[in-house]
């Protein structure tokens, strides 16, 4: 109990009352997928010693980049070359133009290839735009620029009587297509609905219930596209972006069903009995290699509302608080996540991986590296970097988990996680489970780590500028040092000052989801994860991290 968990076990049979009841799989994406083939990092490096040869592996005009593409097909519509070109190009184009400005761009070529009479140069054209339809045809189905600029390309071929090249870029067939991918809804809140806690908790083992909240968190993953993670860098942010939208609620909603489960028990034996289950629930992820889930359930039990839970705290097992301090080691942010990427990097085939990580890692390199290089080309290497973190990531929607999860249990966890409380509610539920205390307050234990009983100047300073109150006298006996007591004194008479002003805390910190990057107003620190990166004051909306 005392270890994070070792391989992944043997498959184990369904539990009784489960048998008979249809089973979801989740396969790999089929032959069909725009990405049918993914290069490895060394495969790209050798697509761009191959294509840019000499200075010109560091940048590229960006008309130079859209012929290459253009001559990786002969004049029958084969590609004579490797389509790692093709790949980078039509993937992270939208990093310099839009879909419609490139499309643009190709129209202005195939204009200037009938001026010159080029016939073998606008059969290129049309055949490099055939395969833009047909391995990346979710663009035109969803970008309405680039369908109106293809109606344009589409009425200046047939202008000119060409028939092949109208066939060529006939794009019928899309709506045509089974839309495999369905668009994700924009989650929309309805604080209407009848709330509820859970409908299925008690009545499935940790392992089943880490095997269904995988099942769930890998089909929402596997939704995002490599569209979605291009949108993602453009914006700096999830909105209107409803697929990443969705995952990061899901994880949420983990989180806030882990505290909900905990809190809707009456006494602190059974709190306890809920908390330990959901330990041996993270084992089983962690055995999964199913790291998001594994994020969002020890955010949950490691939540300020549970973690105050004392009464609750004492009836926890010595191995069971060991078994927490280790995930919570792994999964913490110390040293850009250094614990994690090194379990991550260790695993093979199946995994999960935490998506805010990966996601600030492309943020990151998309910040720190330019468009565009000083002789004004295009920086090919910061192209080339980001697709292949963002195909990595692609590239694991292609290996399905190992189960097979029961479809009734997947609705019923489904409508379980649909959750509608807010922070304050969740709150009030844990202040009347476990009431405050007049302890000393948790400041004090959080600044003094030594544990000696006592705070520096600098330490108090540090506290003070949340809680400015000035004219309460500190440091009595001036020794730099600030005691228990004192502290203490200081809280009761400026809550007391404030009290009889008839005002509160200037500050009201809220625990807070940024669902775009944000620095942290005190330290500068960047913040981004996919749940609770810090603290924002209501009143005056300034960003703290942990």
């Amino acid at each position: 109990m005392g270890t994070l968990g070792k391989a992944r076990e043997a498959p184990r049979k369904p539990s009784h009352g489960c048998r008979a009841a249809p089973k979801a799989k989740l396969e790999a994406k089929p032959a069909s997928s725009p990405l049918l083939s993914h290069p490895s990092l060394a495969q790209i490096t050798q697509f761009q010693m191959m294509v840019f040869q000499g200075n010109s592996a560091k940048g590229a005009s960006l008309d130079d980049l859209i012929n290459g593409c253009i001559q990786c097909f002969d004049a029958d519509g084969n590609l004579c070359q490797s389509n790692q070109q093709l790949q980078v190009m039509l993937t992270m184009h939208r990093i310099l133009i839009s879909s419609a400005e490139l499309l643009q761009k190709v129209i202005t070529l195939y204009k200037e290839a009938l001026a010159q009479n080029s016939p073998g140069l606008c059969l290129k054209i049309c055949h490099f735009v055939r395969y833009w339809i047909t391995e990346f045809w979710t663009m035109f189905k969803m970008d309405a620029s680039l369908t109106n600029a293809m109606e344009e390309f589409q009425e200046l071929v047939k202008a000119n009587g060409e028939e092949l090249h109208c066939r060529l870029i006939d794009t019928t067939q899309i709506n045509a297509r089974d839309w495999s991918r369905k668009l994700t809804q924009r989650i929309k809140s309805n604080t209407s609905k009848k709330r509820k806690v859970s409908l299925l908790f008690d009545h499935l083992e940790p392992e089943e219930l880490s095997e269904h909240l995988t099942y769930l968190e890998f089909k929402s993953f596997r939704r995002i596209s490599f569209s979605d993670y291009q949108n993602y860098l453009v914006n700096s942010c999830v909105k209107e972006n409803p697929t990443m939208e969705r995952s990061i609620a899901l994880c949420n909603g983990i989180s806030q069903w882990v505290q909900l489960m905990v809190l809707s028990r009456p006494t602190p034996q059974l709190r306890a009995e809920v908390f330990i289950k959901f330990i041996q629930v993270a084992q089983k992820l962690h055995q999964l290699q199913n790291f998001n889930t594994l994020m969002a359930v020890i955010g949950g039990l490691s939540h300020s509302s549970i973690s105050r839970l004392k009464e609750t705290s004492s009836h926890i097992p010595h191995e069971i608080n060991k078994v927490l301090g280790e995930m919570t080691e792994l999964l913490s942010s110390y040293r850009n996540y250094d614990n994690y990427r090194r379990a991550y990097g260790e695993c093979t085939h199946f995994k999960i991986p935490i998506l805010g990580v990966h996601l600030k890692d492309l943020i990151s390199l998309y910040e720190a590296l330019p468009d565009y290089l000083e002789d004004g080309k295009v920086n090919v290497p910061k192209l080339l970097t980001l697709y292949n973190h963002i195909n990595e990531l692609i590239q694991l929607q292609e290996v399905p988990p190992p189960l097979e999860a029961n479809k009734d249990l997947v609705h019923l966890l489904t409508l379980s996680l649909d959750l509608y409380y807010t922070e304050d509610e969740i709150y009030e539920l844990s202040y009347a489970r476990e009431p405050r205390t007049h302890k000393a307050p948790s400041v004090f234990k959080n600044y003094d780590h030594d544990q000696d009983g006592y705070i520096s100047q600098e330490e108090f300073e540090k506290i003070a500028a949340s809680f400015p109150f000035s004219f309460c006298v500190m440091d009595k006996d001036r020794e730099g040092l600030i005691s228990r007591d004192e502290i203490t004194a200081y809280f009761m008479r400026a809550s007391s000052i404030y009290s009889k002003l008839g005002l509160g805390f200037p500050h009201n910190f809220q625990e807070t989801t940024y669902l775009k990057p944000t620095f942290c107003d005190n330290c500068a620190g960047f913040l981004w994860g996919v749940i609770k990166q810090g603290y924002r004051c209501k009143g005056n909306k300034y960003p703290e991290s942990r």
